[in-house]
């Protein structure tokens, strides 16, 4: 659905932001202690400033604590981060009220060329606008939960000075993201371009929905990656990191966890522990309505959050016309993921078992044959890389992989 045309104009006023040589002459003369920002309420005071949260911001958790967003953003853009690097341009998603936006501002000026928020919730929108007295900060009343918002910020030039990096470059990333989706999921992109994006992402299954199709945006190379290897930094509740990074050989291994441990090296930007509990971290405060009392223990919100770096690999295992053929077999092969591989394979499609050939030919060498007793879920990212080229070479293979909603409804299962 196009925005509404009072959001456009109000994108068309806040739009005056400087031009991109001013935008350089301010960052050389201005600093966080010269612009008047006005803070937010003391910690304590949250629960009475923000009292009723409206259903689609319920569920999205926010940095409240100051000394957290100050370690966090040091966490995403400096020290032993593998996004760490200097005038980066931010997108920040979901930020609630702005805790982690006033930690940014506060680094070195050396660290942040310009910061870009996404806020469509009048409330929080209040206390992120003042943030635009310093003249790196463009705040945009959309939500970053809609993949239309990133093209009307790129149409109003605020990506213009992105510099495009390639992925076998070894440049400095300009771009970082931080992404924070419903329940709080900061997703930073900072690797060769120089724009990260930071997410809190939201503590619901659309968080999870969320996570899974930016990992798939990697080896598409599309959306934000066409810069280069973005790096993305999340705030996100720990049952979704812990799909996402699941082992081979666990009962929580999936498809994200696949595609995610093929595409990008994954960090904690800061130790899990050092996030409890979690009542003295984020906001909103644990409150069970009737709505968090019928969803799983994991997923309610006051659940432990994490944060973590996210950074695109330089080679990716896979290639992009192949996306489509891993998602599609793995999505079938995961429906039975406690089943051996030998067996599982004719979910693939009718006719599929000649697939095991291939993958067991002794003629081939070790390193190019897969041990089909094996337990879907135990399989490596290499030997996922020999099925799919199994797939690849098999002239009776499905050509309609289509992924209807069906999926993105259903996919959190596998």
């Amino acid at each position: 659905m196009p925005p509404a045309p009072s959001i456009l104009r109000s994108l068309a006023l806040t739009s005056r932001r400087i031009p991109k040589v001013e935008i350089h002459r301010c960052l050389r003369l201005y600093s966080v202690e010269s612009v008047n920002i006005p803070p937010l309420p003391p910690d304590d005071e949250w629960k009475a400033v923000f009292p009723h949260l409206p259903v689609p911001v319920r569920d999205r958790v926010s940095v409240r604590d100051p000394v957290t967003a100050d370690r966090m953003a040091a966490s995403f853009v400096a020290g032993k981060s593998i996004a760490a690097g200097d005038n980066k341009i931010i997108i920040e998603s979901f930020p609630g009220p702005g805790a982690l936006s006033r930690a940014l501002l506060k680094l070195p000026e050396s660290k942040i060329k310009k910061l870009i928020i996404l806020e469509d919730w009048k409330t929080y929108l209040e206390h992120l606008q003042p943030l635009e007295a310093d003249p790196r900060v463009t705040v945009v009343p959309l939500s970053g939960f809609d993949w239309d918002t990133y093209s009307i910020i790129e149409e109003r030039g605020l990506l213009n000075d992105v510099e495009t990096v390639p992925w076998d470059g070894g440049g400095a990333f300009s771009v970082r993201v931080l992404v924070a989706v419903m329940g709080s999921l900061g997703l930073t992109c900072c690797s060769a371009p120089t724009t990260p994006l930071h997410q809190h992402i939201p503590h619901s299954i659309k968080g999870e929905q969320l996570i899974a199709q930016l990992f798939r945006c990697i080896p598409e190379k599309s959306w934000l990656f066409k810069y280069g290897r973005v790096p993305m930094s999340f705030i996100l509740g720990d049952w979704i990191w812990e799909r996402t990074t699941a082992k081979k050989g666990t009962q929580s291994r999936c498809k994200v966890s696949v595609i995610a441990e093929a595409s990008a090296k994954l960090q904690n930007s800061v130790p899990p522990a050092s996030l409890r509990p979690y009542e003295e971290h984020f906001h909103p405060l644990r409150n069970l309505t009737i709505v968090q009392q019928n969803r799983p223990e994991s997923r309610r919100v006051g659940h432990p959050y994490v944060s973590v770096n996210v950074l695109p690999y330089e080679e990716q295992v896979i290639e992009r016309d192949m996306l489509e053929k891993w998602d599609f077999v793995l999505r079938r092969l995961f429906v039975l993921k406690g089943t051996p591989l030998k067996r599982a394979i004719s979910s693939i499609a009718p006719g599929a078992n000649v697939m095991l050939k291939s993958l067991t030919d002794p003629a081939l060498p070790k390193n190019e044959r897969v041990d089909c007793t094996q337990k879907v879920r135990d399989l490596t990212i290499a030997e996922w890389a020999l099925v799919m080229r199994a797939f690849d070479n098999w002239p009776f293979a499905p050509q309609d992989l289509m992924i209807g909603d069906h999926f993105l409804r259903d996919d959190r299962r596998y």
